[in-house]
């Protein structure tokens, strides 16, 4: 398999996964819209015995909420990671100077163009 195609591979995965994580997100977005309606509708200031049980029961379901958003987010940098692997590859071929970019050679021009 040719560079390039790996390359086309990774790219084709990372498209495919970031469809993924859009389908969870919508679905976590309905979700999310049927419980808020639920409450609306079903718990009331008087469903609770004290403040504190008021409190810890939205807190709990926050917290499963941040801990699905901090998983999506190592995906994403982990994708972020690879989608960089080939951007910098693309560039270094560009540049043609090993990965320096030109530091060497190329923009400058040391000697005096008037001889």
């Amino acid at each position: 398999m040719s560079r390039e195609q790996a390359f086309l591979n990774i790219l084709d995965a990372s498209a495919k996964i970031q469809w993924n994580v859009a389908m969870i997100l919508e679905a976590k977005a309905v979700e999310a819209e049927k419980v808020r309606n639920w409450i609306l509708n079903h718990v009331a200031e008087s469903s609770y015995n004290d403040h504190e049980k008021q409190l810890s029961d939205p807190l709990d379901v926050h917290e499963q909420l941040v801990e699905m958003v901090e998983g999506l987010t190592k995906l994403q940098n982990g994708l972020c990671s690879n989608l960089k692997t080939v951007l910098v590859t693309e560039e270094e071929e560009a540049g043609g100077e090993g990965g320096l970019g030109g530091l060497f050679g190329g923009g400058f021009d040391l000697e005096d163009s008037s001889k």
